[in-house]
């Protein structure tokens, strides 16, 4: 009995630490006013995630210059994607893991965001060997570092969503939310 309490405890006392980590977090939306297109960035305990709407012809733009498969094209464009712009800005080491991210639905439920290896390896089964566009699926990040890329989640346009980011400084793990994301439309509002 002793024993379960204390790990339900525990369990308790990680849920609180990491809803107030979360609640301790600086987030900041953006509108392109030529656009309409949002932008969000966190900055939370040396961690900067930046997440920039992307519209499904830009994605299919960039992977019909690099000769895809009209059907992967197609596939990649049905995701809700955004540039990503992680960085460092503490004082110690800081990594993170895509496939340690999650996204929230409406519902509730969690679902993983789809790592760079995942696309990789489906498309390589197309006959595709380009990689360059995609967050990598992990990093270790020195005092100031930064890296980018594409980060993706299956959910249709204009869906909100809440992201939870997991990163590590000098070994110990953080997380983060970014709540009432939304997906980018199809295309941009005729002016």
């Amino acid at each position: 009995m002793k024993n379960k309490v204390s790990a339900y405890l525990f369990a308790v006392s990680m849920i609180i630490t990491t809803l107030a980590e979360a609640a301790a977090s600086e987030v900041k939306v953006h509108k392109n006013e030529d656009t309409g297109l949002l932008t969000w960035t966190m900055s939370d305990k040396g961690f900067q995630v930046e997440l920039i709407q992307l519209l499904p012809d830009f994605i299919r733009a960039i992977y019909a210059k690099h000769n895809f498969p009209k059907e992967e094209i197609e596939r990649a464009a049905s995701y809700c994607i955004f540039g990503t712009i992680l960085k460092n800005t503490s004082d110690q080491q800081m990594s993170y893991r895509v496939a340690d991210w999650r996204y929230m639905t409406s519902d509730g439920k969690e679902h993983p965001v789809k790592t760079k290896t995942q696309w990789l390896d489906e498309w390589r089964k197309a006959g595709v060997t380009f990689s360059w566009t995609l967050l990598p699926d992990a990093g270790d990040f020195s005092v100031g570092d930064w890296q980018q890329g594409f980060t993706t989640i299956k959910l249709p346009r204009n869906t909100e969503f809440d992201i939870i980011f997991k990163w590590r400084l000098d070994g110990v793990e953080h997380a983060g939310v970014l709540e009432n994301i939304k997906c980018a439309p199809e295309s941009l509002p005729q002016m």
